[in-house]
Order: structure tokens, then C-alpha cells, then sequence
């Protein structure tokens, strides 16, 4: 007796198509994500950019904004892996409705709206509180280390800028001089249709070069000359330019000449990381112990979190319209100005003041505090409480978030260059954690 089996006829067409609802089962990410788009969150600002009804009809922005979303929450950054799943995933269709934007027209959408994109952080904070996901009672603060989309090769120490250039011009000189003597040769080589003085590809490299090392190292001189920026809200102090938060110059005045300039993202810096040194950037994240979620984010170029914190509160006041009762942070963030800070807003603090051994938080890097500030009395709060100090609830608080952001959704490099582009993505991750812990807890 012959076995029966289902049938397999790919040549069969159909003859009512399938919804888009059908393509990936009921309570899917997928269906959750375009939803909230659809009917939660508010694009006016995107919208309002498109008043012109010439040319042919662009994309709907809201299918736009939810593709970027989804795509973040299933770990796909690229604009070409975006346009590539919308043709090949049916998850992605179930998002765009079929749609099927090319690469150019995501990317170019993204550059547009990042600032809007990147809004919507607070939009989405707000639905997790209306869910009762966001309770204030903890929040934890921490700090990673992210990849600049440029490599930390292609940066360039002021001394060896120096030695570069000089190098360089000698060469780019030399041959000007032999093109100049060759230029009667050329002629009768090339023809008529070339007037034969063209500068060579070799040349004009070169002198891209040059031009390229002598801005960077005009940027280093100029930084060494200025003040040093009061409000911190640049990318800060070139890598080399401080030494134990003391502005470090040579000689002369000028640069030193380990200060380095990256030249394909010059506002990233070099960061020390348990990996060794990136490129990089410093993300900061502020996290509500009740469910997890982001209650404010940030984004900065500094090797150290300690200037972070109060910019930090702030954010959180200003996203949630109310200040936390309790914050933890890491040794990263302890001075007496940040205790101080803390304590005039009226928030319990729980922050290290020197690295741990076991349970004890006394020591500010293997030395007592000195007796009588904010830090000497963090440090015996924390010893005395020991093992049920409320400091151990920033590891299992803030950390899991950027394990679930950097290891299971990827995204451990930013793919946009620039202090300012790579906040809003960064924004755009944080907007997208939230938005899972939304979706797990939507019934």
C-alpha cells in the first residue's frame, strides 16, 4: 500500500491571495510592531515633511517608520539587508503590506527623519508606562562601549601627521616637477583629444592625502589652542589630548604628539574596553528596574561616565515628568559633585566608590575616602548594608539590556558617522528595546 502524501504543487496559483495578516501567525512581532505604528504613535513630524504633490508617490511613511523598527528588532541595521528582507522574508511582508523599498530609498529615508525617528523614544516610554511597565521605585545607570562605524587604523598620532606631511609635500612636489618636464612627451602620447598636463590618479591621491592630514592636524592645533568646552555636549577632548583629567599639551603649546584625529568619524575616540581598545562611542542607558525599560538614553564620546550622571537624571525627568526614587551606578559615575547632585534632587543613591571585592564598596581606587564627604558616607552606607544593599540590583537591572542589544539583536557597530547621527541611532535601539518589552507584555 502506497503512502499518501500532502500535496507540493509550486506551479499552483492561487486564486484568492492571502492577507498579509496571514503570512506569520497571530500575536507575531511583526503584526505587534506595524500595529503600534499604525495606531499608537504619532509621525506628524515626519508627515509634515511631505507637502509637495509632484513627482511620483513616495512610500507611506508610516510603513517606512515600521519597517525600521522591525528590522532593528530582529538585529537587521543595513538598508540593504532591509531591502533585501522585504523581498525574501515573509515577516518583513507581513510589515509592508508587500512593499518592497530599494536600499537608497530606506537609507535616504533614515538620514531624513533620523531627529523624528529618534523622538519617538519618548512616544514608546510612554505606552510601557501606560502599561505599567515604568515604576521609578529603581532606576540603574551604565554605560557601553559601541563600535563608530570607522576604524581605529585609520587614525593618526599629531606627530606622526607632522612627519606625514612633510613626507608627502616633498613627494607631491617632486612630482609636479616631473610632470611639468614631461608634459611635452604626454602631448605626443595621448593625442590631441587630452592636453596632456592631466594630474595623474597617483598624484591626486596623494594630495587628497595631504589635504585630509594637514585639516586634521589644523582641527588638533585649534583644539589645543581653544578653552575647553564648558557645556559637554560635544564629542569632547580628542583621544591623547587629557591625562587624568588634565589637559595634556606640548611643548610648544600646542598638540601633544599622541594626540590622535580619526579621520572617517572624527568625532569618535579610541575607548578602553575588557576587549582591549575600539573606536568607538560611550552609550548611555537608564533603566526602570520593574520591566526593564529605557527610561533615558544618551550618547557621548568621553572615556569615563562621571560626567554622564546628572545629564542622565535630567533625561529621565524630563522623559518621564517625574525623578526616581532610588538610582545605582557603577564606580564609573562616583565624585562628591555627582552624590552631591543626587542628594539636592532628593534620590537614594547607591553608587560604588571604588572597585568591589566581594561585598565591600569602601575603597576609592584601593584607598579610603577621605572622612566627612558625600563619598566616604557612600562608602560606609554600602558596607554596612553588605549583601542586602540595594546596589546589587544594578547588575541584573542594567546589564541584561545591553546583553539583549549587543549579543542577541547584534548590534555592536553603529552603521551612521558622527556624534549626532550616531545618538539618533542610538535612540532608534532604544526606542526598539522598549517596544519588545511592550510587545512581551501586551496580552
Amino acid at each position: 500500500m502506497s503512502k499518501t502524501f500532502r500535496p507540493w504543487d509550486v506551479d499552483q496559483r492561487w486564486l484568492l491571495p492571502p492577507s498579509v495578516h496571514e503570512l506569520v501567525p497571530e500575536g507575531h512581532v511583526a503584526h505587534f510592531v506595524r500595529d503600534t505604528v499604525r495606531e499608537s504613535l504619532d509621525l506628524s513630524a515626519i508627515l509634515a515633511e511631505y507637502g509637495e504633490e509632484r513627482g511620483y508617490p513616495p512610500y507611506h511613511p508610516a510603513m517606512m517608520v515600521a519597517l525600521l523598527l522591525y528590522g532593528y528588532s530582529r538585529g537587521v541595521y543595513s538598508s540593504r539587508r532591509l531591502a533585501q528582507a522585504c523581498e525574501e522574508r515573509v515577516d518583513f511582508m507581513a510589515v509592508t503590506a508587500m512593499n518592497q523599498p530599494d536600499f537608497r530609498t530606506i537609507a535616504e529615508f533614515r538620514r531624513r527623519h533620523l531627529k523624528a525617528l529618534g523622538d519617538l523614544f519618548v512616544q514608546v516610554l510612554r505606552l510601557c508606562r501606560k502599561a505599567g511597565l515604568v515604576k521609578l521605585g529603581h532606576v540603574a545607570l551604565d554605560g557601553t562601549k559601541i563600535k563608530a562605524n570607522a576604524s581605529r587604523h585609520k587614525a593618526m598620532s599629531y606627530g606622526r601627521m607632522r612627519e606625514a606631511e612633510k613626507r608627502l609635500a616633498a613627494e607631491v612636489a617632486a612630482w609636479f616637477a616631473r610632470a611639468a618636464a614631461a608634459d611635452l612627451e604626454e602631448d605626443r602620447a595621448l593625442g590631441t583629444d587630452a592636453r596632456g598636463d592631466e594630474m595623474p590618479d597617483w598624484v591626486k591621491d596623494k594630495q587628497a592625502r595631504l589635504a585630509r592630514i594637514r585639516e586634521a592636524m589644523a582641527a588638533l592645533e585649534a583644539e589645543a589652542a581653544a578653552a575647553p568646552a564648558e557645556d559637554g555636549d560635544g564629542p569632547g577632548p580628542s583621544t591623547g589630548m587629557m591625562d587624568h583629567g588634565r589637559s595634556k599639551r606640548g611643548a610648544d603649546g600646542g598638540p601633544p604628539d599622541a594626540a590622535q584625529r580619526n579621520f572617517t568619524d572624527p568625532d569618535s575616540r579610541i575607548l578602553k574596553t575588557k576587549d582591549g581598545f575600539v573606536q568607538g562611542y560611550n552609550a548611555q542607558s537608564a533603566v526602570d528596574a520593574a520591566a526593564q525599560v529605557v527610561v533615558a538614553h544618551g550618547l557621548g564620546a568621553a572615556t569615563t561616565d562621571q560626567a554622564q550622571l546628572a545629564p542622565m537624571v535630567e533625561a529621565i525627568e524630563a522623559n518621564t515628568g517625574r525623578l526616581p526614587r532610588e538610582l545605582s551606578a557603577d564606580a564609573g559615575y562616583c565624585s562628591q559633585a555627582n552624590l552631591a547632585h543626587l542628594a539636592e534632587r532628593r534620590i537614594m543613591a547607591y553608587i560604588a566608590t571604588g572597585r568591589q571585592k566581594h561585598t565591600s564598596a569602601a575603597a576609592v581606587g584601593g584607598r579610603a575616602p577621605p572622612p566627612g564627604g558625600h563619598v566616604a558616607t557612600m562608602a560606609a552606607k554600602l558596607k554596612r548594608a553588605g549583601r542586602r544593599s540595594r546596589y546589587r540590583l544594578r547588575k541584573q537591572v542594567v546589564e541584561p539590556v545591553f546583553g539583549q542589544i549587543k549579543a542577541a539583536r547584534g548590534f555592536r557597530q553603529f552603521s551612521l558617522r558622527g556624534l549626532d547621527k550616531a545618538r539618533g541611532e542610538w535612540a532608534m535601539i532604544c526606542t526598539v528595546h522598549n517596544l519588545l518589552k511592550l510587545a512581551n507584555a501586551t496580552p
